[in-house]
């Protein structure tokens, strides 16, 4: 009998573990690319000047979420859980220390996006509109409103004013 004890305890430890390997390394970030107009047709550009952008989040506090990016083509940052809309804040400063702040705002659908009842919920995102001052950017397009793991994909086209 206590022969079979050490088995009968493997084979309860192998029923008991989940299949489903939780994803802990997948992060739903938003991802932009720096664009400029040629006539009628988009092409990729460089933000040459220092780009520091901030989330202005709903309890008054504010969070640093890109610093000191110079000799930018895309970027990407993190989109809240479950608020409609992100706001943040884009500070350029040019190579005359002259800084010029403008405000995006990334309005979403959030949706609840599940691995397995072991994992913890994430949320995928369906970018709905996207609106901001012009003081240094020109125009934000959404080019794929689809925000998922898929880092590849470039979801915003942002164009600055020269």
């Amino acid at each position: 009998m206590l022969r079979l004890l050490p088995l009968a305890v493997v084979v309860l430890l192998q029923f008991a573990c989940s299949s489903i390997d939780c994803p802990v390394d997948n992060v739903v970030e938003v991802n932009y690319m720096v664009k400029a107009f040629d006539g009628d047709n988009e092409v990729a550009d460089t933000l040459k000047d220092t780009l520091n952008i901030w989330s202005r989040r709903f309890d008054g506090t504010d969070t640093l979420l890109y610093n000191s990016g110079t000799g930018v083509k895309s970027f990407s940052l993190p989109m809240s859980y479950t608020e409609p809309e992100d706001v943040l804040v884009f500070k350029v400063t040019d190579t005359l220390h002259v800084t010029q702040i403008d405000t995006v705002w990334v309005s979403k659908e959030n949706i609840a996006h599940f691995e397995s009842v072991d994992c913890p919920t994430r949320y995928f995102h369906q970018l709905t509109a996207v609106r901001s001052t012009h003081v240094r950017i020109d125009t934000i397009i959404i080019n794929n409103p689809s925000v998922t793991y898929d880092s590849s994909v470039k979801h915003l086209h942002i164009h600055f004013k020269d």
